[in-house]
């Protein structure tokens, strides 16, 4: 009789403060409304900025309650904001996205 053997899908175990880090972002992503925002602000033409007016078609949420959720993604280092004139503009954070792809790739980068 043999013993399957499965390959790793990680190079090594994620660090306590690697695991903190990640548990925040998919705590943030796991609700439905910020996920979709998420995504918007992912797919946004050229990968520029958008502006908070940008992501509010779609939903039928007041706009306090979209700007709550992605103040939500933003403390949880999702995005970075950007204050311009009455406009604020939402852009994803790359050390971010780095972050999750590596985590649920080869290996950690938290």
């Amino acid at each position: 009789m043999t013993v399957g053997y499965c390959t790793p899908l990680s190079r090594e175990p994620i660090t306590t403060t690697q695991a903190e880090v990640a548990s925040r972002m998919l705590k943030a992503l796991a609700d439905p409304v910020r996920l979709r925002l998420m995504s918007m602000v992912l797919s946004h033409e050229g990968g520029e900025a958008c502006a908070m007016c940008d992501l509010t078609e779609g939903f039928d949420l007041a706009v306090s309650t979209l700007s709550h959720h992605l103040k939500i993604l933003h403390d949880a280092g999702l995005v970075e904001r950007d204050k311009r004139g009455v406009w604020v503009y939402y852009k994803a954070r790359p050390e971010a996205m780095d972050a999750l792809r590596t985590l649920f790739s080869a290996g950690p980068s938290i």
